[in-house]
């Protein structure tokens, strides 16, 4: 078994295949994905979201199921721009072959986008939300 937390190897995984898409940072102006954006980051940007981990184990090998997030955050009046941009995280993401540190990715696919205002701040987001399934090599 892995001694890498599969949760923490997908999220540096999908960070570094994000950060290295030209037309994603055409869209944000530059490689503005995040783990935790700066208090001061300019939008557009990418921040990873939060995770939920289930172990899906079955009698032949440990299977742990991973539902997160990606938040985008617009600087324009309009969902344009975010969904633009969520568009581009799900052409980037859905089906990706990643390889996370210490496990196997048996499964990425995309499950939904939610779009609207940001709470605050007059900007937009959307919440690009996928499923993975990884397995210890």
């Amino acid at each position: 078994m892995s001694e890498v937390s599969a949760t923490l190897s997908l999220r540096a995984a999908v960070y570094q295949h994000l950060i290295l898409d030209t037309a994603l940072a055409a869209l944000l102006g530059g490689a503005h994905v995040y783990d935790e954006p700066p208090r001061a980051a300019a939008a557009p940007y990418v921040a990873l979201g939060g995770v939920e981990t289930r172990d899906l184990s079955g009698d032949a090998a440990p299977v742990e199921e991973h539902l997160f997030a990606l938040e985008v955050v617009s600087r324009e009046g309009g969902l344009a721009e975010a969904l633009k941009i969520a568009d581009r995280l799900v052409r980037r993401l859905d089906g990706a072959a990643l390889s996370p540190e210490g496990h196997s990715l048996a499964s990425l696919a995309w499950r939904f986008t939610d779009s609207g205002r940001a709470a605050d701040n007059g900007r937009r987001r959307a919440t690009v939300s996928f499923r993975a399934v990884t397995e210890p090599l």
